[in-house]
């Protein structure tokens, strides 16, 4: 009598498991690379977009008072490196280089103008004004003139993305750039031509109602 014995398959070992791991790994983060550099390959399927977002709501509204008599644009280069301790760049890090354009407004707040502020004397012929100083508005980034020149990323940043579809990934970038609008828009000259336009903006306005002389001063 013959007995037939089966023999059970063996276990994987160890080292074969952690070879195809790494495998896959790989297999997935070069499918990344070929996806990016093949941008083509993303609209084989006939990829759609759909603008299904809802209508825009009506969060409040406030009455301006402020002569907005100067507009400057700026634009910046932002470099942003990010480095992780004792990991080369390769690895994981981020290196951005964005180009921001935005713009920043001078203004002059009428709203602060009291009695007190404005002289006229007897004849109505003059008159004299103190405003308060230009002010700057915050910067607004211009998201049609502004973007990513390059990013490099390390290999670990790369799965990250390939995984996962972060909205904010230039957020960092652009709150720089919005930054540095504001600190160049500090240093320029657009206080000061926005009180020269609304000077001449008032003296020709209350020489058009028969002030033949109007004097206009600006403090804090």
């Amino acid at each position: 009598m013959t007995t037939a014995i089966t023999r059970l398959p063996g276990r994987m070992p160890g080292w074969a498991k952690a070879l195809t791991a790494v495998v896959l790994v790989l297999a997935v983060f070069f499918a990344g690379i070929r996806l990016a550099v093949l941008p083509g390959l993303k609209d084989l399927f006939g990829t759609e977009t759909h603008d299904r977002s809802g209508p825009a709501l009506l969060e409040s509204i406030r009455d301006m008072s402020r002569y907005d008599a100067a507009s400057g644009t700026f634009q910046v280069v932002v470099d942003l490196e990010k480095d992780t301790k004792y990991l080369p760049d390769a690895i994981r890090g981020t290196r951005t280089l964005y180009v921001g354009t935005g713009t920043v407004d001078g203004y002059v707040d009428l709203g602060q103008v009291g009695e007190r502020d404005v002289t006229v004397d007897g004849d109505r012929t003059s008159a004299t004004l103190r405003l308060p100083h230009a002010r700057l508005g915050k910067p607004a980034l211009d998201a049609d003139h502004s973007y990513t020149v390059s990013k490099q990323r390390g290999l670990l940043n790369r799965l990250g993305d390939f995984f996962s579809d972060n909205p904010n990934s230039e957020q960092a970038v652009q709150q720089l750039a919005v930054r540095h609008i504001g600190e160049a828009a500090q240093d320029s000259e657009l206080a000061t031509r926005a009180e020269t336009n609304t000077t001449a903006m008032l003296q020709g306005l209350l020489r058009s109602l028969g002030f033949t002389e109007v004097h206009v001063s600006y403090s804090d």
